[in-house]
Formats: C-alpha cells, structure tokens, sequence
C-alpha cells in the first residue's frame, strides 16, 4: 500500500471517528473527552493539509455549535477560531508518540521560521472553562454581546449580559468609536454550588449550567447567578489607541474596569520554562476557585498577528495546552448490562463510589462489548475512571499489576438480561430484538415524549416511569389515551400539573410525520433521516406501503433508495442498502404497524405538516450539490431550504445532479460538475429558484 493510498484510508477513517462522536455529543451522550475528540480534529487537518485537500471539501469541524431557537444570530467581524493544541495523544509523521516539549518546540521554530526572528516574547495565560463571549462598546458604552456559536456566527445575549450585573456596560476612558472585547463568563465553584443547591434538579457542572443561564431568554433573576466574567482579547477597534502588546493590552483593559487574569499571566522567551508553568498551574488546579482546563500561550507582540495569519481551522499567534481530564483509581464491583430504547445492550461498570471532577462517580459507561474485551476490564479489577467531555463517567484502563489470581473475562450474554429473548448481533453491538422488552419499551417511552422527538409538555422521565408502572402504558398511542384524573392521581402530580400534561399530549398530535418517525426509535433512524422519509414519502401509509413492497423484494422499490449500481444514489440521501433493510424490515412488522394503528385512532397526524414541506416547482424532485463558501447562507440553512422545497441535497456530484451551488473557494465538485456539464449556480439563482418556499 503507497503512501498516499495509507494516508487517504487514515483520512477516511478519522472522518467516520468524527461524525460518530460529534453526534453523540450532540447527542448528550459523548463516549470520549473534549481533548481526545480534538486529537482526532487535529489529525483530521493535518492529514487533510499534508494530502491537499481543499477547505470546502474537509468536514466542516468548526467550533460547538450552540444556536438556541428565538435568539438573534449574527456574524463576528472576525471569526473566533479555536486554537491548535498541544496534545499527550500526537503522533510524529513515522507514528510515534509525540511528547509535548518537542510539540512546543516544533510551533516555535515554524513562528520564528516565519517571522524570520531568534527570539519570540510570549506570554502564558489560564484557559479557564466557562463559554466564550464576544462584547460590542461604542464609545465605551456595552452595545452587544454575542456567544461564540459556530466561530462565524453567535447569538445574541446582551439582556442576559446586562442583567448579570458583572460584564462592565461602560469601560473607562475608552474613548470613541467602536471595539470588540472577547471574554469568557464563568461560574466560580463556590457560586455555583450555592445556586446549585437551591434546585430541584441540579445542574451537572458549572459550565453547562452557565451556559444554560445565558439562554435563559427570561434574564431575570441572572444577577443572583454568581456569574462572573473575565476579558482576554480585544479583536478589533476603530481608532483606539491600544497598547503594541498582549501583556500591556490586558492591563489597559484592567485599567478600563474589565476583569482580567493578569496576576496568573507568565511572561518569557523560553519555551522550556512556558512548558513548566504550564504543568506547574495544572498542579495548582484542584484549589482554585474555577474550573480550568488548560493554558494558552500566545506571542505577546500583537504587531505580529496579522503576518503570521490562521488558517480555516486555528491562527497561528497562539497553541493551547490542554490539561489532561482527571483520572481516579477504583475497584470495579460488577457489570450489569443495560437494555436501551432500541434493544442494544451496553455493559455498564458498577464502582466503589470515587470523586471525580467534581462528583461521586459510582457507574461509568463501558460502551459496548468489543470495547469491554479489548480493554479486557474485569470484575475485581482496579480500574481508571475519567469523565468524557467532564460529563459523562468511563473506565478508561485496567491496572492489571493489581488484577486477583483467578478474575475471568466478561462474556457478552446470549439472552436479554430483563426479557430472556435470545440477543442478536450487528457489527459490535448486541440487541435484544424483543419490542415488547420491558426496558426497551421504558426507554422508547421516555424518548418519544422527549424534546427532540414528540416534545410532550410535562412528560419528563419520571413521569413516564410512573405510567409505565402504576398505569401500565406499553405503547406510544396509550400515552394519548391517558386522562386527567389517571394522571393526577400519581405522585407528585395534582390536577393543574395533570391538565397541563394533557395539553402537551394534544398538541404533540400536531407534530407532524417526521417527529413520529424519530420518536419511535427505529435503528438506523435519527432526526435527519425521519425527516428525510417523512419529506419523501408524505405519509405513513405510503412509507408502510412502500416497506412492505420493500421487503417483498420488489424491484422497483429497492432500486428507489437502494440503487444495484454503488454509483448511483438513491432516492433518500445517505440511506445505505444495509441500513434500508433494517429500516423496511423493522418498518414492516406487525409490532411497528400496531403502533401507527394505534396513533392513527387517537388522532395523531401522521403526514408530513404543510409547514415542513412547502414544495416549489423549479426545485421539487431536484437533487442540488453545495460546494464552496456561500455569501449569506450556511450550507445548513441552504440544505434545509432545499428540502423544505421538495429538493434533495448530495454530497457527491454524479450525471443525475440538476444544480451544483458554488460560493467561493468551490473545490473539486465545481471542476466535476463541468467536466459532466452539470448546471451550475450561485447563490442568488438558488434563491430565485427557492421563490417563496420560505
């Protein structure tokens, strides 16, 4: 195997890695830590650079995205990157491990290399953990404050800035014009655990819950928070006169009334001695007041900014050293294995209780059973437990020096540890294929009436279990045929409480085809791809139609989403022949068919609402390729336009494309698409074409 052919498989892999876990995190569920995560980025990059693929044609891995519905986007004047990192995990181009002095020394030389200097002042600040803010002063005066959101676009929080009482509305002496000034609002732990003990249900860490209390679109009550915030940056000004240094610009802010770290801030030339405080602050780690979760080294001379650049993904004036997650010893009591809402079982490792990051951790994920034996954790053993994204607890090694004489390896069960159906294996997950399971119906239950799928008003998992026990709820269409009384009568519930959840359960029968499908747990199919079904079938009857012919093996209908030729795509984007036979099939059975009987008679709509599909002539039926950087739209914006006009968006250009939309920076698919002589547009044609599907 060449090398280029090697490089491009590691590519092809590191992009399946990076899907997987991004949409776990989106997901809630993340299985590895923020810092590993970003390894795979970095990988991703560098493999993408040192192959030459252009920008427009790599993963589009910007900063966490964190859009809330009902607040105002806007665009930053100048983009918040993320910054490159120093990580234990990287590897040298020959694949060995790569320590951090030597990561350190490499960005060293390449910024003295390109600054053509000996000596590089830099400057070490705290990367404390909290979310990024990006605050507009005109004339001194606060104007607007603006999350980080994607890196190119944040939403807009300047009520809830305000109303926290600790972002200066008025700087010092600012003189006039405009500037933007970016920080970081924080919760210090002792607030946090303040406020937090005042809740029903607590928040899991100070920064998710700081993040939530800035989407509050209610701010009142904000400045009782403890919130704080602190400012490390000013990104651009109009006229201002700023001092020529990191070091200096952060006393100006601290002179202006911004809260800055510059007693924590280390000055040298050396980057020995920058790696040192680095490492010697993460001991410093557990008595501070904040969560923090690296350092940040900078070149102090911000002169130097605009020569060395960035490219799409970091700039080049700064690296970021990031703190390793905490790790704690414990003993592995037991395996149980849980059943999920879609019948997989996961290994779940119970631990003598250990503080980890900030909680008692007592069960940690073990993800799946191939995972389980290639760490080869077993019950006895004393085992590594970290938090991935500081969230969710995961054994992460085995000490084997201190395994017992005679600990046997876990095996995977052959039966439903809750029903005794004989399991089922598919790829690396085992599934219990039992519906009628009782933990799989308890977990389909709580992720249909959850947000993402039917969003019933009040029906939160404790509810949920409650009619599942006390009234005996087994499918999605008995929790319509609940009553007031029924539901009052539970505990913790009274008759407003119980109203208020028959309200939700009525107006989710308007969801809508698409919210169903996702709702109903079926594998292999998510948000996207319920849409996708519901936008291309209409109606649950024409989709049960269809599956049944599907698993007839009818021609026609295997052709339509699975094509004999692997050129040709099918009819539904990214919906593979393997996944369509489970889809169909699972469609297709009697257990399934029962249940969109049963919320087809209590009034349920199962058609796709006029709302989600609004179909326009020149786009309906058309399959549309996005390729480039487009002047106003996201390509998520420009794919969702699409749809909702009844075109299909794909990621490839074939003979059977109708449009390709280019914006700048097109790529590859622009050369194909006019050597196939596919048409191809730009935006404002893609807008005419759209007309009024908005």
């Amino acid at each position: 195997m060449g090398d280029r052919v090697r490089l491009e498989l590691e590519l092809e892999q590191l992009s399946q890695q990076i899907r997987y876990h991004e949409a776990a995190y989106r997901a809630g569920v993340p299985e590895i830590t923020d810092g590993a995560f970003d390894d795979l980025v970095d990988r991703y990059q560098e493999l993408a650079e040192e192959l030459g693929i252009e920008p427009s044609e790599r993963l589009d891995v910007q900063p966490g995205q964190d859009h809330t519905a009902g607040f105002e986007t806007v665009e930053h004047r100048v983009p918040m990157l993320s910054l490159e990192k120093l990580s234990p995990n990287r590897r040298d181009s020959g694949g060995e491990p790569m320590a951090l002095s030597d990561q350190l020394s490499a960005w060293f030389r390449r910024r003295r290399k390109e600054l053509e200097v000996e000596e590089l002042p830099i400057i070490v600040e705290p990367k404390v953990d909290g979310i990024s803010v990006s605050l507009l002063y005109a004339d001194g005066v606060l104007r607007r404050a603006v999350t980080r959101g994607d890196g190119r676009k944040g939403d807009v929080i300047t009520k809830q800035v305000n109303q926290l009482g600790t972002v200066p509305t008025k700087l010092k002496r600012a003189g006039k014009g405009e500037m933007e000034i970016r920080g970081e609002l924080y919760w210090p732990l002792t607030e946090f655990a303040r406020f937090n003990a005042t809740l029903e249900k607590p928040l899991i860490n100070p920064r998710n819950g700081c993040a939530g209390m800035m989407k509050r679109k209610d701010p009142e009550g904000l400045e009782k928070s403890g919130i704080r915030a602190f400012f490390y940056q000013v990104a651009w000004d109009d006229g201002a006169k700023l001092p020529p240094t990191q070091r200096e610009t952060l006393q100006w802010l601290a002179d202006r009334g911004a809260e800055v770290y510059l007693s924590e801030v280390f000055q040298t030339v050396s980057e020995e001695d920058a790696l040192q405080y680095c490492e010697d602050y993460q001991a410093r780690r557990g008595a501070l007041n904040y969560d923090i979760d690296g350092m940040v080294i900078k070149i102090d001379d911000l002169g130097l900014y605009a020569r060395l650049g960035a490219t799409g993904h970091h700039p080049h004036w700064g690296i970021a050293y990031k703190f390793p997650p905490e790790r704690k010893p414990t003993q592995l009591l037991d395996i149980e294995v849980s059943v999920g809402k879609s019948g997989k079982l996961t290994p779940v490792a119970i631990l003598e209780p250990v503080f980890v990051s900030g909680t008692t951790v007592s069960r940690a994920s073990l993800h799946n059973f191939v995972e389980l034996e290639r760490k080869d954790v077993r019950v006895g053993d004393i085992v590594l437990v970290e938090k991935a994204g500081e969230i969710i607890p995961q054994v992460v090694e085995v000490d084997t020096s201190k395994r017992k004489r005679g600990a046997k390896r876990f095996v995977a069960p052959d039966a439903c540890p809750t029903c005794g159906t004989e399991v089922v294996s598919e790829e690396i997950f085992v599934y219990c294929p039992n519906p009628t399971c009782p933990d799989q119906v308890r977990e389909r239950l709580r992720h249909f009436a959850s947000r993402g799928a039917m969003d019933i008003d009040g029906m939160g998992e404790v509810l949920v279990d409650q009619v599942v026990d006390k009234i005996g709820v087994r499918s999605p269409d008995e929790l319509f045929r609940l009553d007031v009384d029924a539901l009052a009568a539970l505990d913790r519930m009274g008759q407003k409480s119980a109203e208020r959840v028959k309200a939700g359960l009525e107006a989710a029968k308007e969801r809508g085809l698409g919210r169903v499908l996702n709702g109903l747990a079926i594998r292999h199919v998510g948000e996207t791809m319920a849409e996708d079904l519901a936008a291309y079938f209409k109606t649950a009857d024409a989709l049960l139609d269809f599956a049944a012919r599907y698993v007839a093996e009818d021609k026609d209908a295997v052709e339509t989403v699975a094509p004999a030729k692997s050129a040709e795509r099918g009819a539904i984007e990214g919906l593979a022949r393997k996944s369509a036979d489970s889809i169909f099939h699972e469609l297709d059975s009697p257990a399934v068919r029962k249940v969109f009987s049963g919320l087809a008679d209590v009034g349920v709509s199962l058609s796709v609402r006029a709302a989600d599909v609004r179909e326009v002539a020149d786009v309906a039926g058309k399959t549309f390729v996005l390729t480039g950087t487009l002047p106003t739209l996201k390509r998520t914006e420009a794919t969702r336009r699409i749809k909702v006009a009844g075109g299909k968006v794909s990621g490839s250009v074939s003979k059977k494309t109708d449009y390709v939309v280019a914006g700048d920076d097109p790529g590859s698919k622009h050369d194909k698409a006019q050597s196939l002589g596919v048409e191809i547009i730009d935006e404002a044609a893609l807008l005419d074409l759209l007309g009024d599907a908005e």
